[in-house]
């Protein structure tokens, strides 16, 4: 894959969805960190579906942790591994009390500091709260970055670096986004929809199918 082909990529990505965002609900950096963390090995639908309950209630650091590890169970309890998510949370809402003044960090060695914190949910912090231009590789970006060839690599690290070097910077900071929908709703993982794929042209994946 060259640069003029990545160049194209990201034009008609951009065409087709200007202003690319996040799908979990949040109104602060503070929901979308527990949002972000509560959505490892979930769908964006069911932390929706639990926020949407949980945020109206308690939605800072200090409010989350005055209920306790049993208490914001009984909110998250429909999302996977909410035993642990709970615990993570609890512990993040204290460190950011006591080191932080309540505020999200906006340094990634700060954020990775926080319980269920890692490098991916930094990512997304850092370029959906702050406007860093990052890349959150998961499974939906992984799988497109691979099969598109637009940066092919073995984990997810390896794919992470390739795309920071190879996206143009024009489209860096939105380049996270466009590629996890893309990978959401067309690249899908069994059988991508290529006949409805508006890079299907420019996509190197030999396995193309209508």
């Amino acid at each position: 894959m060259n640069k003029q082909k990545r160049q194209a990529i990201f034009e008609c990505l951009k065409a087709a969805n200007p202003n690319p965002t996040t799908e979990l609900n949040y109104s602060s950096s503070f929901e979308l960190l527990v949002a972000v963390i509560l959505s490892a090995q979930a769908t964006d639908k069911s932390v929706n579906k639990a926020t949407d309950q949980l945020f109206p209630v308690a939605n800072t650091p200090e409010a989350i942790l005055g209920m306790g590890v049993e208490g914001l169970k009984r909110y998250i309890k429909t999302i996977g591994l909410f035993n642990n998510k709970a615990k993570n949370i609890i512990e993040t809402c204290s460190i950011l009390i006591e080191r932080h003044g309540s505020v999200v960090p906006e340094a990634r060695k700060a954020l990775e500091a926080l319980p269920g914190v890692g490098r991916k949910t930094a990512n997304v912090v850092l370029n959906t709260a702050f406007g860093h231009p990052t890349m959150a590789v998961d499974t939906h970006i992984f799988r497109v970055a691979n099969r598109t060839r637009l940066a092919p690599g073995r984990t997810p690290l390896e794919v992470e670096q390739k795309l920071l070097r190879s996206i143009p910077s024009q489209y860096m900071q939105d380049a996270h986004h466009w590629l996890i929908l893309h990978g959401r709703y067309t690249c899908l993982a069994r059988k991508p929809r290529c006949g409805s794929c508006v890079i299907e042209e420019l996509c190197e994946y030999k396995e193309k199918v209508e």
